[in-house]
């Protein structure tokens, strides 16, 4: 059961500037009416301010699958499903049930039944924008006027929904699809990686950042013949499906094999890109 407007659980939430009064005022407008402006000071301000989620974040996620269920507005689906999926990429992974152990406050002044309720509506709720997936990707397909950013962003929260949180916040993190960095597992020195000059498709390994050191050699990245790895293939076979081209075409060099310009070993890129989101 979804939290009542009026409900003194709202004021025992926290959110970026403690208390989450104004979140429910928000989550009201929006669901009465959709508007854009109020959407963006809801995520921006209070459920995702800096990056960051806040136990008011749970309980806002409930009403906006709900929304995105129930609209016949594919712009506004599609935004409940990007946005919503970030909330859950960035969410603390080690949180299990009945309820996150970082809940304990809300849980001594709340009852841990508050805490156990919430937590399984928020984990329903990531179950409902989860089978959203096949309608945004069958709509975003369709579209010719989505960049491949804006597409990034959909596959980023495919990745979160299928518990790829890994590959979901790499993703966010190299969201312009035009730099890469991985960790090299034998030295932990960082490893460049950028597209080739002349054909953007080409991903090419850098001892140091290409931005600032212009004239280095670069090491070749022997793309990958097929995917080994079952979250690389998954990811793109629905880089194809929704036309993420660019990310498509990295993803071959993405999975392949490289030499680590620090200490000349041999790297396989995927693991090694991935080493900085893996908690």
């Amino acid at each position: 059961m979804l939290l009542k407007w009026d409900s003194d659980v709202w004021r025992k939430l926290t959110g970026p500037y403690g208390s989450a009064d104004n979140v429910p005022v928000l989550l009201q407008q929006l669901m009465q009416e959709y508007s854009q402006e109020v959407f963006d000071e809801l995520f921006q301000e209070y459920l995702f301010h800096q990056n960051t989620i806040y136990t008011a974040t749970y309980a806002a996620m409930p009403f906006l699958a709900q929304l995105a269920s129930s609209t016949s507005d594919a712009e506004v689906r599609k935004e409940m499903f990007i946005n919503c999926g970030i909330i859950e990429a960035s969410r603390d992974r080690r949180d299990e049930a009945p309820f996150p152990a970082s809940w304990a406050e809300l849980a001594a002044d709340a009852d841990n039944s508050v805490c156990t309720e919430l937590y399984r509506e928020y984990i329903d709720a990531i179950g409902k924008l989860k089978g959203l997936t096949k309608e945004v990707f069958a709509s975003t397909a369709q579209q010719h006027t989505i960049d491949e950013i804006e597409k990034r962003y959909i596959l980023v929260a495919d990745a979160a929904y299928r518990g790829s949180y890994s590959a979901a916040n790499m993703l966010m993190t190299f969201s312009n699809g035009d730099e890469y960095v991985a960790v090299c597992p034998t030295c932990e020195e960082d490893v460049f990686i950028w597209p080739n000059e002349d054909h953007a498709g080409i991903l090419q390994a850098y001892e140091q950042d290409p931005v600032f050191n212009t004239d280095q050699e670069s090491h070749l990245i022997i793309p990958a013949a097929s995917f080994a790895d079952e979250d690389v293939r998954e990811l793109a076979e629905r880089a194809e499906v929704i036309g993420e081209q660019t990310l498509a075409a990295h993803l071959r060099y993405l999975a392949g094999e490289t030499e680590c310009p620090y200490c000349h070993e041999k790297i396989s890129v995927w693991p090694s890109l991935l080493r900085t989101f893996t908690m």
